[in-house]
């Protein structure tokens, strides 16, 4: 696991929404650094979104970012249940979509990157397209 470094998450009137942007800024700097090349991010559908894809060589990779402030009610990896993987597939056949393409033809993959607390840890693969982890 990587850590994060302290930010300005400090006391103030920071939203959910921007304490999600900065994860995700955050996650995605990883993940370009780790050879992946960004695609878009915060693909909203109804009825589910998807936060980042990126390209993995000939991949598609559809990163779902996870934050927890710290692990007292559990890691964020413990938050992907499986409704949400269900509505992440959905978001992701919706996508894939609009571009011609269809998740059964498609070599994609699915990853988590959960942050809990300032410990980031990268999931590639975290799920099939079935849902199943």
């Amino acid at each position: 696991m990587d850590t994060i470094p302290p930010g300005t998450t400090g006391p103030g009137k920071i939203t959910h929404y921007q304490v999600g942007t900065r994860y995700e800024a955050i996650a995605r700097r990883h993940l370009e650094r780790s050879g992946l090349c960004f695609v878009t991010a915060n693909v909203k559908f109804r009825g589910g979104e998807l936060d980042l894809i990126m390209q993995d060589g000939d991949i598609l990779v559809f990163v779902e970012v996870r934050y927890r402030q710290n692990s007292r009610f559990g890691h964020a990896t413990d938050s992907i249940t499986w409704h949400k993987r269900q509505r992440l597939l959905y978001a992701a056949s919706r996508w894939l979509a609009q571009q011609q393409l269809c998740l059964e033809t498609t070599n994609c993959r699915f990853d988590v990157l959960a942050i809990t607390g300032n410990q980031l840890q990268w999931l590639p693969n975290a799920f099939n397209a079935d849902g199943d982890t």
